[in-house]
């Protein structure tokens, strides 16, 4: 079966975490300073999904080999095969993302079907900067450990959007079980591969709408939900509800163009219409709803 067009909409929060440092400001989580907004980049969020996928024993193209990065020339020639029948049926994530790959003098380009948008936080955040000392001394003749800084976010709600375009996806044969692990992978990338610097994050909401045909898009869901906080500076998910209204009727207005609409909600978010809390369920009731595991 083929794959239609698809949008996404994918909300994390961060709480006392870096969620995607910038290396050129001292690894500082990313920001608009001038709105006071956290940013993440589209390459965060698909490492996540990446990684996951390597976690369950897919093997895919951007990667290590032996625990060491190689380039994607390099990558290619360590195959016997490497025709683009061959890439696409192995290699998942290019399946996904698409990919660039030099092999010898030709180069290969593969245009991903699946991409995100640059994720924002939904509310105002503010940095925590501490300073961290190493056990160990930075050289023979200093027996003292080194200092450095750590930069954390207090609290930061990050909202992705995402497209699957159904005609890239003839291209590069991405199945529709690619797109299951997609969700999967989103509901448990994250807290389940954590680290030092991005423990403290955990999904709260996601849904995947998927559409009847290869040329609807309703826009950027992002647009359509609004954040309601109980104080000025939030640092709790109990702290904050998404009023979904607008969102509800976007998709209520073109509920004959969507086929599925697949999901899952953290309990701990609150889900309002109108100002009255509901359930997801209650929420989008129109639609074909069909609950991510």
């Amino acid at each position: 079966m083929s794959v239609n067009n698809n949008e996404i909409l994918y909300i994390y929060d961060a709480k006392l975490t870096n969620p995607n440092g910038d290396p050129d400001e001292e690894n500082r989580p990313r920001m608009d300073y001038e709105r006071e907004i956290n940013l993440v980049s589209d390459l965060r969020l698909k490492r996540y999904i990446r990684d996951y996928l390597m976690l369950k024993g897919y093997d895919i193209f951007v990667r290590l080999v032996d625990d060491k990065p190689v380039t994607a020339d390099k990558r290619v020639k360590d195959l016997e095969d490497s025709s683009n029948e061959w890439i696409l049926e192995n290699w998942i994530d290019v399946r996904m993302f698409g990919a660039t790959m030099t092999v010898q003098k030709d180069t290969k380009t593969f245009i991903g079907p699946i991409q995100f948008n640059w994720g924002y936080s939904l509310n105002k955040v503010e940095l925590l900067e501490a300073s961290i000392t190493s056990h160990f001394s930075s050289s023979e003749t200093f027996a003292q450990g080194t200092i450095g800084k750590d930069f954390r976010v207090k609290y930061s709600l990050i909202a992705f959007s995402g497209v699957v375009s159904g005609h890239r996806a003839e291209k590069t044969k991405l199945k529709e079980d690619d797109l299951y692990l997609l969700d999967e992978a989103l509901k448990h990338a994250i807290p389940n591969l954590v680290t030092r610097s991005k423990i403290g994050q955990y999904p709260r909401i996601y849904m995947r709408v998927e559409y009847v045909d290869k040329e609807t898009i309703l826009g950027d869901f992002r647009d359509y939900i609004e954040l309601k906080t109980t104080t000025d500076s939030i640092r709790d998910i109990n702290e904050c509800s998404l009023e979904m209204v607008k969102l509800v009727n976007l998709l209520n207005e073109n509920k004959n163009k969507i086929k599925n609409v697949y999901y899952f909600v953290d309990e701990r978010l609150e889900l309002n219409i109108n100002g009255e809390k509901v359930t997801f369920e209650e929420a989008f009731k129109e639609l074909p709803l069909k609950k991510v595991d």
